[in-house]
């Protein structure tokens, strides 16, 4: 049998084709591959979209669009905030837990989140393994405040009041099983007198009925407060961290008003659903802290009464394990529930 000898050159032009088509598919899956730098690269491509679990006007929802604000310029694309309020923040989590993890559905998630996961026996999610934390954005303090029409001009004088008219006190909070929830009925407690818990879906509802004299005091954090407290609508009686409120120097603590073992801050940080390619949750977490240390976000944060944070992934994981099990003993001992 003969055989006919190729030329090197036709040997060789059949091996470059190969040789090119596979670069190409290893390319083409490289881009597919959700912890790639080619992913990232290529992410996003079209608006990113902030859940806020409360109602619009609150301190979620202002910290959701001042920091989308700021975020779409580095990103690139627009950054849409979208209020899905209720039960207690879990309604919006819940939304986002179930939505797919391409890092354009995001939450803005807070300490609420770690409260409810004792509060709430049926939620279709588990905040420590359903969310892949990107950084927390602030720290605010809650305050007690109560209508500029109200008599009391203390804690100690409020407390005097509930006592004398026991059936005309409510205390209003953003929502079931939330911070503000466990504020109020660790006072009650303390009190030692029962007050009517009156839930929002959020501090916006919430002030307004404070405002209209349709709750008689709230806790609630310091932001949505603030404005009226210094045009004197408002009276704020005391906070419920350890330390003073740098948005409110004159205004002293629960503990100082003798009420002890009241520390409880409110944080707000943003999460993205679990199995969120890593180098997207890296990415946002790089801009999402840019934005944050920068002096115009800090500015706005002071005015509003939030101390802005920024720190890892890691770090809010951290804690939001220390939280879920510092409040599910807090729960516990004051047998709150929603059931």
């Amino acid at each position: 049998m003969n055989h006919t000898a190729l030329p090197p050159s036709a040997i060789a032009q059949p091996l470059r084709r190969h040789h090119l088509l596979i670069l190409a598919v290893a390319a083409a899956a490289a881009c597919l591959l959700p912890g790639t730098a080619a992913h990232a690269q290529a992410w996003p491509t079209k608006p990113v979209t902030i859940v806020v679990p409360f109602a619009a006007g609150g301190t979620t929802d202002v910290l959701a669009r001042a920091l989308g604000e700021k975020l779409a310029t580095a990103l690139g694309q627009p950054v849409i905030v979208e209020n899905r309020g209720g039960a207690g923040a879990t309604i919006g989590a819940d939304y986002v837990a179930k939505a797919p993890a391409d890092g354009y559905t995001l939450l803005m998630g807070a300490v609420h989140h770690t409260i409810a996961t004792s509060v709430y026996k049926k939620l279709g999610y588990d905040f420590q393994k359903s969310f892949a934390p990107i950084t927390t954005v602030a720290l605010v303090p809650n305050v007690l405040a109560v209508s500029a029409t109200t008599p009391a001009k203390d804690v100690k004088e409020l407390v005097a009041l509930v006592k004398a008219t026991p059936d005309r006190f409510s205390y209003g909070s953003n929502g079931a099983g939330t911070a503000q929830h466990l504020i109020g009925t660790q006072f009650s407690t303390a009190i030692g007198h029962p007050l009517l818990h009156v839930p929002y879906k959020g501090s916006g509802p919430l002030t307004t009925d404070l405002l209209g004299g349709q709750v008689s005091m709230s806790f609630d954090t310091v932001t949505p407060v603030l404005p009226h407290i210094k045009a004197g609508k408002l009276r704020a009686l005391a906070v419920t961290t350890a330390k003073r409120s740098s948005s409110l120097p004159d205004v002293p603590t629960l503990e100082e008003s003798g009420f002890a073992g009241f520390d409880i801050g409110t944080w707000f940080g943003v999460l993205a659903p679990a199995r969120t390619p890593a180098d997207i949750v890296a990415k946002l977490n790089t801009e999402m802290v840019k934005v944050i240390q920068s002096p115009d976000f800090k500015k706005r944060m002071q005015d509003i009464g939030a101390e802005p944070i920024g720190n890892t992934s890691a770090q809010m994981a951290e804690q939001i394990a220390a939280d879920t099990a510092r409040f599910a003993k807090l729960v516990a001992e004051n047998k709150i529930s929603t059931e």
